[in-house]
């Protein structure tokens, strides 16, 4: 199940946002070696003060974290056009109400195991399936990311390759891409098809939040 959380409301969910800071540290500090700031085992980084929308994965039964990512809206501060620029044409900016970014996609590695018979793990499949249904009830046309060579793969078995834009770079450890991502109920399908989802994976009553833009 995915639970929406909207920046503004952090504090209304404090102990699972503060075990997804822990995840992503895990996740992007210790496994895969990224250059970011963790303070008292939590990464935090200055676009998660832009109050974004945070998609978070929790276990049905133990309420448990299993992953997040985060959106923001293209129109306000992004990672894309405030810290890799140098990804896209000269002169490109990706800027429009209805294209959102989406970062700091991360779950932890036992999650990570596809189920037999399945291109992709259901924690994969449901944080990209609940992407694209939470772009669909914003009204959003594409989601635009910043990813590294290891999600190529994962992306492409989900039936959810990005539209690449500009050429990739090697950007510390990682071979990075930027790309953009189609909203529609076909890409919804894909999705849950490569995983095994039936029906939405939005936590019932979900209200989507516009991002401070």
């Amino acid at each position: 199940m995915i639970l929406l959380v909207n920046g503004s409301e952090r504090d209304q969910h404090r102990v699972l946002v503060n075990e997804m800071y822990r995840q992503r540290a895990r996740v992007f500090k210790e496994r895969l070696g990224w250059d970011v700031e963790v303070h008292d085992g939590m990464e935090i980084d200055r676009f998660d003060e832009e109050n974004p929308l945070y998609l978070i994965s929790i276990d049905d039964v133990t309420r448990r974290l299993r992953g997040s990512l985060r959106l923001l809206p293209s129109t306000g501060p992004n990672m894309l056009r405030d810290v890799f620029s140098d990804l896209l044409p000269n002169g490109l900016v990706v800027e429009s109400a209805t294209i959102w970014e989406s970062s700091r996609f991360s779950m932890d590695p036992e999650a990570a195991a596809p189920l037999p018979g399945k291109a992709i793990s259901y924690v994969t499949g449901e944080l990209l399936a609940g992407l694209v249904e939470t772009g669909l009830e914003a009204g959003l046309t594409e989601i635009v990311s910043v990813f590294d060579a290891r999600m190529v793969r994962v992306l492409r078995m989900a039936g959810y390759p990005a539209e690449l834009i500009g050429e990739p770079r090697r950007i510390g450890v990682c071979m990075t891409y930027a790309g953009l991502f189609e909203v529609s109920e076909a890409a919804l399908e894909r999705i849950r098809s490569a995983c095994g989802i039936t029906g939405s994976v939005l936590q019932p009553h979900s209200i989507v939040h516009h991002a401070a833009a």
